[in-house]
């Protein structure tokens, strides 16, 4: 079969791998599509600012390069293992990618296995991933699709959990108001779920023309935060009150520090996206306004089918922010996304 294969720094490869076979428990899988995720190119630019290495086997998983990447994606299941019986052929399936953590540690204690040390993912430290013609996992990753829920869509369901795990994190009640600072997929995702959550008042921020275009064609307020006054947008839309929460999903100094002074005094800032760079912030805002900074990673497995069943209500849009390519052309699509263009890139693999 093809498959994606991760060697290095900027060496990924398309090339043949063995067709996986299901073990007890587990399903086979024939992907569709497989999304590029901005960890994906942090493993393909920059593979030492990940939270784990490669080069050595992962301790639960054995997991070494080279590696077939791609934890976002869809598939339909074309042959079961022995004992499962929830899922059967023919199904059509969004999967959760996250495979094992230690169970053991502070996180893992606390129900918080993706800030666990040894956590392993498919498509990242665990053998198989969704950039290939078919995977094989456990049973119980996959989440069946409703008929209103098409493949396509079902590519999207990982990176909008990201962004709904964020939303939820924020505490926002409907009727509230929120800032989302960065227009990629998790900022995009992070507005459909404030929409779906009942929250009218969104502002997004974003200094690419391109993916402020994007947004304003779904219907969202935008605004770029180099040439005019956010601070100006926010209070207009709140009264002067400040916004209840925002949502950093831009991994840019600037973007969490104008998103802070917008918050209302007890307002909360979800840190949802990966940072390359340390920043400098005055915290005395913080004390002043009793507000808060929170991270958010990952998703729970019941907001996966709560993104599902949003998504077959109709919350969901795909238009103009999603483009179809083949797989081999992976590595300009790497390219394109690190400088910014465009905004989620799904590969077609059947």
């Amino acid at each position: 079969m093809k498959a994606a294969r991760f060697y290095g720094r900027e060496d990924i490869r398309i090339e043949e791998a063995a067709e996986p076979s299901p073990g007890p428990g587990q399903v086979k899988l024939r992907n569709a599509f497989a999304g590029i995720c901005g960890s994906d190119l942090h493993f393909f630019f920059y593979p030492e600012s990940l939270p784990f290495s490669l080069d050595e086997p992962h301790p639960l998983t054995g997991a070494t390069l080279p590696q077939i990447l791609g934890h976002e994606f869809s598939g339909t299941v074309v042959e079961t293992g022995e004992g499962v019986t929830d899922v059967r052929v023919g199904d059509r399936c969004a999967v959760f990618p996250l495979a094992v953590s230690c169970g053991k540690c502070a996180a893992c204690r606390r129900g918080l296995p993706f800030s666990c040390p040894l956590m392993g993912s498919l498509g990242s430290n665990v053998e198989g991933g969704g950039l290939s013609e078919f995977t094989v996992c456990d049973a119980s990753k996959v989440h069946v699709l409703p008929d209103g829920v098409d493949l396509r869509m079902g590519a999207l369901v990982e990176p909008m959990a990201v962004g709904w795990h964020a939303v939820a994190r924020s505490g926002v009640r409907p009727g509230g108001s929120a800032l989302v600072a960065g227009a990629g997929p998790i900022g995009i995702g992070a507005w459909f779920a404030f929409k779906a959550r009942g929250v009218e008042k969104v502002l997004v921020s974003e200094p690419s023309e391109d993916r402020r275009a994007i947004m304003a064609a779904l219907g969202a307020r935008v605004i770029d935060p180099v040439n005019e006054d956010l601070a100006d947008a926010v209070a207009s839309l709140t009264d002067g009150d400040g916004m209840d929460a925002a949502v950093d999903a831009a991994g840019a100094g600037a973007a969490v520090t104008s998103a802070m002074a917008g918050l209302v005094p007890g307002g909360r800032l979800v840190v949802a996206a990966l940072h390359e760079h340390t920043m400098d912030f005055q915290p005395t805002r913080l004390m002043m306004g009793e507000t808060e900074i929170v991270g958010a990673v990952g998703y729970r497995p019941e907001e996966f089918d709560e993104v599902i069943a949003a998504m077959a209500d109709g919350f969901y849009d795909t238009t103009g922010w999603v483009r179809e390519l083949p797989l081999e052309s992976l590595v300009d699509a790497l390219h394109s996304l690190r400088h910014g263009i465009g905004g989620k890139t799904l590969l077609r693999l059947g």
